[in-house]
């Protein structure tokens, strides 16, 4: 494994061991349960929204290593921004792990899509696919609560 490699692995089991933001979210005007057959990861999302802004967002659940890092920085990246920046950063993240982001697209910041950050440590989830949907759980389940579903989120 290259440095760069094991510096993404160690930020990820970082986040599992000590995940940011984990906890029931008092004052939360939107929540969302998610669940990923295929692994088992359960989680519920509580956020916060002041008019279109993400003023607070926090997790329970459990689930894989990659599925809990994801949660924890997903909610890292999201405090304080708007929904619309929100929906924009799912697009760019789901894309980046899938494979389906484009040189240039909406994650190319120089072309004014959003900086992923310390999300790009999620790069190489793509080589495995299995491990996509422990990746997009959480983000899937922000979906969710952005619309106010009723149903839980799933990567099926």
């Amino acid at each position: 494994m290259n440095e760069l490699g094991e510096l993404y692995q160690e930020v990820i089991l970082d986040h599992n061991r000590q995940p940011r933001n984990f906890h029931a979210l008092e004052g939360a005007n939107r929540r969302a349960e998610g669940h990923n057959p295929l692994c088992g990861d359960r989680l519920t999302l509580y956020i916060r929204m002041r008019g279109e802004v993400i003023d607070g967002i926090g997790f329970v659940g459990s689930g894989c290593a990659i599925s809990k890092a994801s949660a924890s920085l997903m909610t890292e990246a999201l405090k304080g921004k708007t929904r619309g920046e929100a929906e924009s950063l799912f697009r760019v993240f789901h894309g980046l792990v899938t494979g389906d982001a484009t040189e240039g697209g909406p994650g190319d910041k120089a072309n004014g899509g959003p900086d992923l950050g310390k999300l790009v440590v999620f790069s190489g989830v793509r080589d495995y696919p299995v491990r996509v949907k422990c990746a997009t759980l959480a983000w899937h389940t922000l979906r969710a609560a952005l619309d106010n579903a009723e149903t839980p989120a799933t990567t099926e």
